[in-house]
């Protein structure tokens, strides 16, 4: 295929036969018509929607799904595909849209989470029973974010009340592999006052992490064919006050523990400590006019223990703060401001630097004119380590009627190389140039009396991209270093549709990717590893009186663990099915059966996934 920036006519025509039909669907129970306006897809409550793509996770979805983690929450959600290391608590990552694990940005409260030396965010850590929504915006996000939204933005927002007065609840769970979860909380709003404070633990005994060779210990290193196991506390408090109808402010801290075996030659068991604490003060003197200041600091932590007893920590810490501005209605809107960052790290592992300063300034505008939709944005950013890099946006719709929306759009985006790529002792480069990409954009989103739907076809090129070269070696890094060898191009299509048929909710996502490697080399045209090609998932639930069933099926097709795709993996579908009671209003029973035909699979060469497992839990809420 040709390296331009035109769609091919393959990926187009998978489009159109994904549009026609009625067997794919995407989980937006909140959103009810075109346009619902994304926090995340524009860093502003005010104003027109923005035109990139997203999905919204809400609290009634998680209550209905029951997910073992934020990891199986996300996984078959358009253009997302997970891979996990052997079970709940291990390294899990996400590829966006056919871009690497580093390159979707994570954020909790408007707060970037993520170790600022490995470069991604701890996603098994985040407990689902402190979320209420998430946000997914798919696609470069760089001109308002900056760094590592190359592949899109992940936005959790933690729980908040959403009426007046007081609303407690409580959940315990117990299930397969001695897993035990509880939780509870009280949210509270009065007047001008809202308050929230949750408390979580989780527990489980696991199962053996890593299928390692036991003669060569190929894959983990070691043959350790115990269980690991998995623990996590958490809470969250977060308080907020409107003044008046100008001035209104909030603050929040999450702090999660966590305790986790794995199978390892230098370490097989961590205790980690995430903490993210952000405020956020709002004054909007005039109806066209808000100000808005936020300031955060997320913490990540591992202290790292081996056979023989310690072996090492690593602390990293990231504190960002913003001033923008909101100028104009809800049909014309422009929003400009400027972020600072700093990022550093304190270990025993020897950084040749251990802090950096990002500065940052940056403008959006949106605009609504009849059925034309315009999206414009820039920014300029300058880095300590890499120096200035500038990023861009534009977009636009057509709603050719109320219910059928046409779009298109254009976006650079790129990502820092992270202290680990830069400066980590014996495999490191510090003269690694940032990931750069440029994408393009086709969407066609409809909303009829008998449901949603939506298609989106793209081109992402990407350049510069840092990877592993073992050929490529100095004094200070014998044995390899990372290197800008690579450039890859990603085309892809992910449709959806919801519906209701014979009283039964039907929601159901697909999608194509095929993300190549075009680096003139052994390598060329070879799949970027650990993305399957094709993935969907469809969820079915019916209510019965007092009853309610549901029934899910994950599929994915194989992937390569390699560059070289010599490595393959198969491909699998797992089915997971729930019961729920609810004897009144307060009480819900509720028993999940996940990977119910015990299907064995990987997503990452040598890890075990999830048997069969059953999860039974009982939840108290009053207040609904």
């Amino acid at each position: 295929m040709p390296s331009n920036q035109t769609l091919s006519p393959r990926v187009l025509a998978i489009a159109l036969a994904i549009a026609a039909s009625p067997a794919f669907a995407q989980q937006q129970a909140d959103q009810s018509d075109l346009g619902t306006v994304s926090v995340t897809g524009t860093r502003s409550e005010r104003g027109p929607a923005s035109l990139a793509a997203s999905t919204t996770i809400t609290r009634a979805d998680i209550e209905r799904l029951q997910p073992s983690s934020l990891p199986e929450l996300l996984r078959g959600q358009p253009g997302l595909a997970i891979y996990n290391q052997g079970g709940e608590g291990k390294v899990s990552a996400v590829f966006m849209r056919g871009t690497g694990n580093g390159q979707t940005l994570v954020m909790i409260d408007g707060v970037k989470v993520g170790s600022v030396s490995a470069g991604f965010a701890a996603l098994t850590d985040i407990p689902v029973s402190q979320i209420e929504r998430i946000e997914i915006v798919r696609g470069p996000m760089s001109s308002l974010y900056g760094s590592e939204a190359m592949g899109g933005v992940i936005q959790i927002f933690t729980r908040r009340p959403n009426a007046d007065g007081v609303a407690p609840h409580v959940g315990v769970s117990f299930g397969t592999y001695d897993t035990w979860k509880g939780d509870a909380g009280i949210d509270g709003r009065h007047g001008g006052l809202w308050y929230s404070a949750n408390v979580g633990y989780d527990r489980t005994r696991g199962f053996n992490a890593c299928n390692g060779d036991p003669i060569t210990f190929a894959g983990c290193g070691t043959y350790e064919p115990d269980r690991d196991g998995y623990r996590n506390r958490s809470a969250n408090v977060a308080l907020g006050y409107r003044f008046n109808d100008a001035w209104k402010a909030d603050a929040r801290v999450m702090r999660i523990e966590g305790d986790n075996e794995y199978d390892g030659s230098w370490a097989n068991r961590s205790k980690i400590v995430q903490q993210v604490a952000g405020a956020h003060v709002q004054y909007a003197p005039l109806a066209w006019l808000a100000f808005d200041l936020n300031a955060g600091r997320n913490d990540d932590q591992s202290k790292n223990y081996g056979s023989y007893g310690f072996a090492g920590y690593i602390n990293t810490r990231r504190d960002t703060a913003s001033l923008k501005a909101d100028i104009g209605t809800r049909t014309n809107l422009a929003t400009v401001g400027v972020d600072w960052q700093r990022d550093s790290l304190a270990s025993d592992t020897v950084f040749d630097a251990t802090r950096r300063n990002t500065h940052a300034v940056f403008a959006d505008w949106r605009g609504d004119f009849g059925s034309q939709h315009l999206q414009l944005g820039a920014r300029h950013e300058d880095n300590s380590q890499f120096g200035k890099h500038d990023t861009g946006h534009v977009a636009w719709g057509w709603d050719i009627t109320k219910a059928l929306r046409v779009s298109a759009s254009y976006g650079t985006a790129f990502r820092a190389p992270t202290f680990n790529d830069l400066y980590y002792p014996g495999f490191s480069n510090p003269n690694l140039r940032p990931e750069t990409s440029r994408s393009i954009e086709l969407g066609v989103d409809g909303s009829q009396g008998w449901g949603r739907w939506s298609v989106h076809a793209y081109r992402n090129e990407l350049h510069d991209l840092i990877a592993f070269n073992p050929f490529l070696t100095s004094p200070r890094s014998p044995w390899g270093m990372p290197d800008n060898i690579q450039r890859a191009r990603v085309d892809g299509v992910e449709a959806s549709l919801g519906t209701t048929l014979a009283q039964w909710d039907i929601n159901a996502t697909a999608s194509v990717i095929d993300p190549r490697n075009r680096t003139v080399g052994a390598d060329y045209d070879n799949l970027l590893n650990r993305r399957p090609q094709r993935m969907g998932r469809i969820d079915a639930d019916r209510k019965f009186g007092k009853w309610s069933v549901g029934a899910s099926i994950n599929a994915a097709s194989h992937r390569f663990d390699d560059p070289s795709n010599k490595v393959r993996m198969g491909g699998y579908a797992t089915s997971d099915l729930r019961l729920a009671y609810r004897p009144d209003t307060a009480w819900t029973l509720q028993l999940t059966a996940q990977n119910i035909f015990d299907k064995a699979y990987e997503t990452a060469r040598w890890y075990n996934q999830a048997g069969r497992t059953l999860m039974f839990s009982v939840r108290w809420s009053p207040k609904q």
